[in-house]
């Protein structure tokens, strides 16, 4: 019997394992089972995804990327880089909003970043606005981080980070990503950013972790920091 496209991505992502790095992803992605990480190196993971993408059929793509929930870590890696490559916009959200709901940690989350969103801005929006009260911890991160990726330069307004403020999530990762946009949206619209942390609008741990953050970050300035410092509670 002719292996399905599934079987041949797991078996070839265990032909790449590397077991010292599978021992080391356990401890920074602690939200999922050892026995679901086989430990594959990011480099490999992209460009396997790459290869995937050229190669595979429309059925073979269509296949691997509709089979959800997957056992492994390292196929929810690939299928991020594979959907973040895409670039028809509606196919692209079709597939990710199935993918969402089964995304069980940060840096599945963090590292699908679909290409083809930064060409659809206003259509991004009010789906990020959905993502914001999904109720699942990854699809609200993944939320905010659409929002610090894509709307805090040129298409940046301060309604968008009143919705951030809105998150009521108590999730450590929601919490992390929150106190992230914040330190962000510090470097990148000072003036606009600002008025949150005077204000003390962010619940106490997220109000210290961004000024934490941003004292942390090159692109904020030294005087910057120093008042940051004393905003602290």
């Amino acid at each position: 019997m002719d292996k399905t496209i599934e079987q041949t991505v797991v078996d070839t992502l265990l032909s790449m394992q590397d077991k010292k790095y599978a021992e080391f992803m356990c401890k920074l992605i602690p939200t999922v089972p050892a026995e679901r990480i086989i430990g594959v190196r990011t480099p490999a993971l992209r460009t396997y995804a790459k290869e995937f993408a050229k190669q595979a059929t429309p059925s073979q793509m269509q296949s691997f990327l509709s089979a959800l929930p997957h056992s492994y870590f390292e196929e929810n890696q690939l299928h991020g880089f594979i959907m973040s490559g895409i670039k028809d916009f509606d196919e692209c959200i079709r597939y990710l909003t199935a993918f969402l709901p089964y995304i069980d940690n940060w840096a599945t989350c963090d590292q699908t970043s679909p290409r083809v969103l930064k060409k659809y801005k206003q259509e991004l929006l009010p789906l990020i606005d959905e993502w914001l009260t999904s109720g699942h911890v990854y699809t609200i991160r993944f939320a905010i981080g659409m929002l610090m990726q894509h709307f805090l330069d040129e298409d940046f307004n301060p309604e968008y980070m009143h919705k951030v403020c809105a998150v009521t999530n108590d999730d450590y990762y929601v919490k992390m990503e929150v106190a992230w946009y914040f330190a962000t949206a510090l470097a990148k619209q000072w003036e606009a950013a600002l008025p949150i942390l005077q204000k003390s609008v962010l619940p106490e741990w997220t109000h210290n972790k961004t000024i934490q953050k941003a004292v942390e970050s090159y692109r904020i300035t030294a005087e910057q920091k120093q008042y940051l410092r004393t905003l602290r509670r």
